[in-house]
């Protein structure tokens, strides 16, 4: 995968990211908004256009919020914080952040190269192809999406499992291959947590 060679590691800047990340949560539960962010200051790096996830959990480790960017479509920066601000407000899956749940809130950035499609022969030709704790995959059958990020292998280390879960996941039957399916793969830098 060329995208995942050629990306600049962003590890010495991830204090700052996760400082934005940190920063969109704590000027939301202050204000009900993210924060405004001037990226005219930052290296290039982190205002090219990249895209990100913000993933939120409990001191106990629990998900308390997952909001992110497939698709790069503005500066790394701004993506960081609109995803955390989104992760912690806007979640569908929870309730707004309140501020007594903050003290205890771990913030876990990834960093994902471009997606890049996958060719296969059949679905187990795919699923074999699948490449266990470093492969994030994003699948599309016409208006149904789905995607695990690579952190999900945690959970789910059998590629078949994996597979079955994002099928699930994009509301795609199990032993079902629609004919627009697409497939592609992504990997990510993780920073924090």
């Amino acid at each position: 995968m060329t995208g995942a060679a050629q990306s600049p590691h962003l590890q010495p800047w991830g204090p700052d990211l996760l400082a934005v990340a940190e920063r969109a949560i704590d000027h939301g539960l202050a204000h009900g908004l993210p924060p405004d962010l001037d990226i005219e200051g930052w290296p290039e790096l982190l205002r090219a256009e990249r895209s990100s996830f913000v993933t939120l959990k409990t001191t106990n480790g629990h998900l308390r919020g997952c909001i992110g960017s497939i698709e790069p479509h503005r500066p790394l920066v701004a993506d960081i914080n609109a995803n955390a601000f989104a992760a912690a407000f806007e979640d569908p899956r929870f309730p707004p952040l309140r501020k007594t749940e903050r003290a205890g809130l771990a913030c876990e950035l990834s960093v994902l190269t471009r997606p890049e499609p996958m060719e296969f022969a059949d679905e187990t030709d795919l699923v074999q192809r699948l490449v266990p704790g470093v492969d994030g995959v994003l699948i599309k059958a016409g208006t149904r999406r789905g995607t695990l990020l690579p952190a999900v292998w945690e959970q789910l280390p059998d590629p078949l499992e994996f597979w079955r879960t994002l099928k699930e996941k994009a509301g795609i039957a199990q032993g079902m291959l629609p004919d627009d399916l697409a497939v592609y793969r992504y990997r990510a830098e993780h920073i924090g947590g």
